[in-house]
């Protein structure tokens, strides 16, 4: 017993120690993912340029299916069990984490759409509101990403087509039915879905050849793709190709289905003919059509600087080939991704110098490879970043830059010897010229997308189907309630026992039909880990049918073991049944609530420092010291009641918290007291540090209880393993019987 009793102990305390080993690190991590976020607050990364996600926390029920699904890293993490975006300027549209959301808690949308001037005004048909036959393609309409330009391209195509066969066709040869202005992956979608509608058309591009945007990336850059149909080609299957690949394959396309491509041909304008059709100009001449797809791209012209010397042949805006440049001392100036990969393709080449200057701190408006192919440069010494930085002119062999005056502790000027200097700052939409070929841009022409609004758990809808099921079981039973209400050793004489009796006829089926149904609900488990199962069918309604098909489960298994289960190896496989149904319940619906709230806790710290820091704007600069020391008060309070005392230093908190608050307050009321404050103000700040103090208090103790929680998912695991080993056992029971009776 003695013996029993130590090995028991032991193995208790050695278990409790690897959990709270575990704790540690995943509250670690947790604090790891909130400070990315609070420094992509104040870089600006977390809101989108274009598309980004919206999480219902309502639903969110925390399996990181959605972090796994995401190909571009940091963009969303999980914080409090529930994904929470992080980096959504990183967002480019894959909507890769919509899809594979089990419970559609995630959408994927455009960013302060009905707020912005450079989103055109569009119909459902990519029509241009205000302008008939006058189509937009590609990236111009917001919407980034290969897939979906194709998916445009060839969208409007198809609508012209309709249009085209519903009404009489131009008179002559002159008037086209279509003309495609840019030959990237819209125009050149469009094109081929317009050959295969039979139309008249004619496609200009301003550049040598299909490519469109992707022939300007530099030499040998990856681009990542989903899979899409390209009309007259086929499925173009792979997901990452280098801007070689792509450009060849487009242009192997082009040529082999002869498409009439003008390249080197330049739009200057589209005006609209008395008759309603369009004349495109360009440097070459005219092309009059009925129905015009502008599918030219969203950055337009180069960002300039405007500053002395931009002029000067030395300037490049775009990096084809960086192996045309040895031995040279090159200044990249810009903070995204192109001229983070500017830079580092120019570092690789013999004999560079690099220096990349950027007016933010840091870059965390760039993918997650690229930061970490930066930091490896910069630790390898082999390019220089010159942060707060910005070019103040330019001239033959040098360029001068001014540092940020209240970044630096002063503001200072620095000479760099310089050969060549790229601007990559991105680009102006071509709003202008837009504009004047009639395309709108007022938000209010828009349609006006619906709120996003959390929908809830679903816990009606689920109760519903659920309720309708048992009432269909129910109703069964009481049609046979004559048999079923019979005690079990009467049964055998009724004639309904030979086909409701549990070993044969519809009973039987009823238990086949159970276990069938708790194969396939296990599917579920085999397509969220995706894998080589990733295409079968969307998670959202494997997650519906792994609910739906646990309840018919156990009202089949009910119903086979005939409305009286016994103290068998089958009836202990149904209770397992009922219990695992009750347990997935649970967990389902109200393991949701406890991160929602924790996370609502962390947003209203996210608030207090964003008050913090909007005081700052207003206070006059001799006061702002009190500020800052309030600032290191709060983020001391939050980090010893949130992150670093643990679950019983919580508890002693709430009984002797307010006495350590009472302190810290009093301290920064004297310090705001000496630096001459006027009341009212250090009150202003002393009541932001009781909201944080509640707030990181709140939300560690529901971080305990979500952690308390978790551990229902493993008794539902648990469970379920059980009730499998159980169903295996009586089937195989089963067999054995009957097997012994035939013989």
């Amino acid at each position: 017993m003695s013996w029993t009793l130590l090995i028991l102990v032991v193995a208790a305390l050695g278990v409790a120690l690897l959990v709270a080993i575990a704790r540690r690190h995943e509250l670690a991590r947790m604090r790891q993912r909130l400070d990315k976020r609070e420094r992509a607050r104040r870089a600006g990364s977390h809101e989108a340029q274009l598309q980004h996600p919206v999480v219902d926390l309502s639903r969110c029920l925390g399996c990181g299916t959605c972090v796994a699904a995401c190909p571009e890293e940091g963009v969303l993490e999980l914080v409090h069990g529930q994904a929470v975006v992080i980096h959504g300027a990183r967002c480019v549209g894959h909507a890769a984490c919509e899809r594979e959301c089990p419970v559609g808690a995630i959408t994927v949308t455009l960013a302060n759409l009905q707020e912005r001037r450079d989103v055109p005004a569009l119909s459902h048909e990519l029509e241009a509101i205000g302008s008939p036959g006058l189509f937009l393609a590609g990236e111009i309409t917001a919407h980034a990403l290969i897939k979906n330009a194709i998916q445009q391209g060839t969208s409007v195509a198809a609508e012209v087509a309709r249009r085209v066969s519903q009404g009489a066709r131009g008179d002559g040869q002159q008037l086209l039915d279509l003309c495609v202005v840019g030959a990237g992956p819209a125009g050149l979608a469009c094109s081929l879905e317009a050959k295969r509608q039979g139309l008249r058309f004619v496609t200009i591009d301003q550049e040598r050849g299909a490519g469109g945007t992707v022939a300007k990336y530099p030499r040998r850059k990856l681009v990542l793709m989903q899979p899409v149909q390209l009309p007259l080609h086929g499925e173009i299957g792979g997901s990452e190709y280098t801007k070689e690949e792509l450009v060849e394959l487009w242009q192997r396309v082009a040529d082999e289905q002869d498409l009439p491509l003008r390249s080197g041909e330049t739009l200057e304008g589209v005006e609209r003919a008395p008759d309603g059709s369009f004349r495109v100009h360009t440097d070459l001449g005219v092309h009059h059509a009925r129905h015009v797809c502008l599918a030219i791209g969203r950055r337009g012209t180069p960002r300039k600087l405007d500053v002395p010397g931009e002029e000067l042949s030395k300037v490049a805006y775009s990096l084809l080939d960086a192996n045309s440049y040895t031995g040279r001392r090159l200044l990249v100036v810009g903070g995204g991704d192109s001229a983070v990969e500017t830079a580092l393709a120019l570092a690789e080449q013999p004999g560079n110098a690099v220096t990349l200057s950027y007016r933010q701190g840091s870059f965390h408006r760039i993918r997650a490879r690229n930061e970490a192919r930066l930091q490896a440069a910069l630790e390898q010494r082999r390019l220089q970043v010159e942060h707060y930085s910005r070019i103040v002119s330019i001239e033959d062999d040098r360029v001068v830059l001014e540092f940020d005056a209240q970044a630096q502790g002063g503001a200072r000027q620095q000479v760099l010897a310089n050969d060549e200097v790229f601007v990559m700052a991105g680009g102006v939409a071509p709003v202008e010229r837009l504009e004047k070929a009639g395309v709108s841009f007022d938000p209010s022409l828009r349609e006006a997308a619906a709120p996003i609004q959390e929908q809830g758990s679903g816990l009606l809808r689920a109760l519903a189907v659920a309720f309708a099921l048992a009432l269909a079981a129910l109703a069964w039973a009481l049609w046979n309630s004559d048999y079923y209400l019979l005690e079990r050793d009467l049964r055998a004489a009724d004639d309904k026992h030979a086909w409701l009796r549990p070993g044969r006829g519809l009973g039987l089926g009823f238990g086949i039909a159970a276990t069938a149904l708790v194969a396939f609900n296990l599917l579920y488990l085999v397509r969220r880990n995706g894998g080589r199962f990733q295409r079968w069918g969307s998670l959202q309604a494997w997650m519906s049918s792994h609910m739906v098909t646990g309840i018919l489960a156990l009202l089949a298994a009910t119903l086979h073991a005939a409305m009286s289960p016994r103290d068998t190896v089958g009836g202990h496989a149904l209770w397992a049944l009922a219990l695992l149904l009750v347990t997935g319940a649970i967990g389902r619906y109200f393991y949701a609530w406890v991160p929602r709230a924790a996370n609502g806790r962390e947003l209203a710290l996210e608030e207090v420092r964003a008050r913090l820091e909007r005081f700052v704007e207003h206070w006059d600069v001799e006061q702002r010291g009190f500020l800052e020391r309030a600032r290191r008060e709060l983020a001391q309070i939050i980090e010893q009641r949130q992150w670093k005392s643990s679950f019983f230093g919580r508890v002693g908190a709430l009984l002797f918290g307010q006495r350590d608050l009472r302190r810290a307050l009093a301290r920064l009321a004297e310090l705001g007291r000496a630096e001459g404050l006027d009341e009212q103000r250090i009150e202003e700040v002393l009541h932001l540090a009781r909201q944080a103090q509640r707030s990181a208090l709140a939300a560690a103790h529901l971080e305990d209880l979500r952690s308390v929680l978790n551990t229902w998912r493993y008794l539902h695991r648990w469970v379920a393993a059980l009730m499998v080993l159980l169903l295996v056992l009586h089937i195989g029971y089963i067999l054995t019987y009957t097997q012994g009776l035939a013989d």
